[in-house]
């Protein structure tokens, strides 16, 4: 018989999500069980070089913010998820420099927010400069680890969603200990090393999505792949190594063969990475070139070390660059609190979707999602009734195949920056699951918005704008209007 235990919220996966989720929950006395396939601090948020966007200066508000939101999204928003990031991450701000966060700050000991692409003021909060990620992560790991009331499984991968009475009643792990709870929170990341060009770690590839699929959870938004613009071609281990977009909210600029600028460097992504994705066809070269000769190194000492470490001297010649597969704006689907359709399961941080992002994601809103929806989950979490054990949980257990480079390369090949109807139609019948689901939700869109360009239907469709693409437990895809 396989090892049991209980605990009152069990989250899985130890990034920022999952690591703040966890701590607000104990914050409040619940027993948690935080579930972690790697050692803490080793999460892929660790190398997140983007800050956390919030309006923290008196130039700024949540409305602004939540304008730039909006207008980054292109008309497929759901303004209430993003009203309520913009009006909640001040807050998330301050409690995370209260529990020991420390955040760069002026000579005056004022923050120091940077600029971004989208972002019409400084509203970007970084710790160490291009080190958000590692000061976050080492940080909450720290404050997690000494926490009575969390319990830490390091080394242990949840495989499948274990439901009873319609509703998620925990997780079974690899090794198939059984966890039970009355609330479970997937925090497993996104999917963009799906693609073979990636700013992401190699095991960024939705595992979390196809638990909640195979549930019967819903998916949302999966044809909404943001390609960010700057990300570095190299021969070496370098090569899709990101180069953080503050950079370019410091003076960095796009140049195309000629030394000339091509594109407004702070437009929303989907934007620049076309612009840069049209000269390197125009031209047939690899790359552009991202200029930072006049942008302080000091500001960006980590970004600086890894090109050098590449051979690469930033201060002295252009930074070859080129779009690559970065933030997955879709995922499980949920509402407010982060919860899914399917009760008693949750989702927060790159794995689910809100529709806070709509078709294309504002920089550095992605951290701030982290601990804004972090601490909703975790108090509606502890609001979920106790479980009834006298019925027998059952687990859909499909391991997907290994992902190949066959289907790394098809996906980029026929839903990179530009799709149609005959290349994503030969995805679905790809051998990796989640590959196809992203083919058919790209398919059901019919239109071009934001991240998602179909060649066949290049013009936006305004009567489907606001709505979603979503993807039942079945396979089957729909657009709904998210208010």
């Amino acid at each position: 018989m396989a090892a049991q235990q209980s605990t009152q919220v069990a989250v899985v996966g130890a990034g920022a999500a999952g690591l703040y989720t966890a701590l607000c929950a104990a914050r409040e006395s619940a027993r948690v069980t935080l579930i972690s396939a790697t050692p803490l601090a080793e999460s892929s948020s660790y190398w997140a070089q983007g800050g956390l966007a919030a309006a923290m200066s008196a130039d700024d508000s949540p409305e602004l913010h939540l304008e730039d939101t909006v207008k980054a999204g292109r008309g497929a928003v759901r303004t209430s998820a993003a009203r309520v990031l913009c009006e909640e991450a001040p807050h998330a701000v301050e409690d995370l420099a209260r529990i020991g966060v420390r955040f760069d700050a002026d000579r005056e000991g004022h923050l120091a927010l940077g600029l971004e692409g989208g972002h019409s003021a400084r509203r970007v909060v970084h710790a160490g400069g291009a080190a958000t990620g590692r000061r976050l992560i080492r940080q909450l790991s720290a404050l997690v680890a000494e926490d009575a009331q969390i319990e830490v499984l390091e080394g242990r991968r949840a495989v499948a969603i274990n439901t009873a009475g319609g509703r998620c009643t925990g997780v079974t792990l690899h090794d198939e200990q059984q966890v039970q709870a009355p609330a479970t929170v997937l925090a497993t990341g996104g999917a963009a090393a799906l693609w073979a060009r990636t700013t992401n770690p190699q095991v960024a590839t939705g595992g979390g999505l196809l638990l909640a699929h195979l549930a019967g959870a819903r998916l949302a938004d999966l044809e909404f792949m943001q390609f960010h613009p700057t990300a570095v071609v190299a021969e070496d281990g370098a090569d899709g190594f990101l180069v953080t977009e503050a950079v370019r909210g410091e003076g960095a600029r796009l140049l195309d063969s000629s030394g000339q600028r091509f594109v407004d460097e702070l437009a929303p992504r989907d934007e620049v990475a076309r612009a840069v994705q049209r000269q390197m066809a125009a031209t047939g070269a690899k790359s552009v070139g991202l200029d930072m000769r006049d942008v302080d190194p000091a500001l960006f000492p980590n970004v600086v070390s890894a090109l050098r470490r590449a051979g690469i001297d930033p201060e002295r010649e252009l930074v070859p660059v080129a779009p690559a597969a970065h933030y997955m704006m879709g995922g499980i689907a949920t509402d407010l609190d982060a919860r899914a359709t399917l009760p008693g399961l949750y989702a927060v941080g790159e794995c689910s979707c809100t529709g806070l992002h709509g078709a294309n994601r504002l920089a550095s809103n992605s951290l701030t999602e982290c601990f804004v929806f972090g601490a909703r989950a975790a108090r509606a979490a502890l609001r979920e009734p106790g479980l009834d054990l006298r019925e027998e949980p059952s687990a859909v257990r499909v391991p997907p195949p290994p992902l190949t480079q066959e289907s790394r390369e098809a996906l980029w090949r026929c839903a990179g920056l530009e799709r149609d109807a005959e290349g994503l139609r030969s995805l679905t019948r790809d051998a990796h699951p989640l590959v196809r689901l992203i083919a058919l939700s790209a398919l059901e869109r019919t239109e071009s918005r934001g991240a998602h360009l179909r060649s066949d239907f290049p013009q936006s469709e305004p009567a489907v704008e606001g709505c979603h693409v979503t993807v039942d437990g079945a396979g089957a895809t729909g657009l709904e209007p998210w208010s």
